[in-house]
């Protein structure tokens, strides 16, 4: 069974995040809302309000795949949480995939994990991608070794799409993407 975790700070991209969420399940992957404060209510980066799963505080380590979801302030948040780049760090040592979409795949970058990896993320922040190779901006979606990234919101039904295939398979995927007339 694939088990993923994201996770949400107050300031988040709404539908990065919950996109990503809402396809997974639709796939029959357990993914989890995580809170990364003390508070399972996490107001979105549009004031939309959503009751996260569990805390990061009880986070086990157990799962295939960790997102992060972009969006201001929600991906400084998420920089600055010392319980996120645990995680992070555990999940590179496990070889387990990494995954972040917007502004989050710099989160990658400022810690030194991008050296030599293809990545993308918002138009404009590429600078965070410390030692990433750059593809170029026609890539929405860029899955490279344990690392997948996306550009934005705009792209978060292809990241979705994306993780499901690598977790599960490009059939299923296409399943997905038909059933929501994608």
């Amino acid at each position: 069974m694939n088990k993923v975790y994201i996770l949400l700070a107050d300031g988040f991209e709404e539908i990065e995040g919950l996109t990503v969420v809402d396809l997974m399940r639709r796939a029959g992957i357990d993914i989890t809302m995580v809170s990364i404060k003390d508070d399972l209510n996490i107001t979105g980066a549009r004031g939309i309000k959503v009751i996260a799963d569990m805390l990061i505080k009880d986070m086990e380590y157990d799962g295939n795949m960790l997102v992060l979801p972009g969006g201001m302030p929600g991906t400084n948040y998420l920089k600055e949480s010392s319980a996120v780049k645990d995680a992070i760090l555990n999940y590179k040592e496990a070889g387990k995939y990494l995954a972040a979409i917007c502004a989050a795949p710099t989160i990658f970058g400022e810690m030194g994990l991008l050296r030599d990896i293809k990545a993308t993320c918002y138009p404009g922040l590429e600078a965070g991608l410390t030692g990433a190779l750059w593809p170029g901006e026609n890539e929405k979606v860029i899955h490279d070794g344990q690392f997948i990234t996306s550009r934005g919101l705009g792209t978060a039904i292809d990241f979705a799409l994306k993780l499901i295939s690598v977790l599960i398979d490009n059939n299923k995927a296409a399943e997905i993407a038909k059933s929501v007339v994608y």
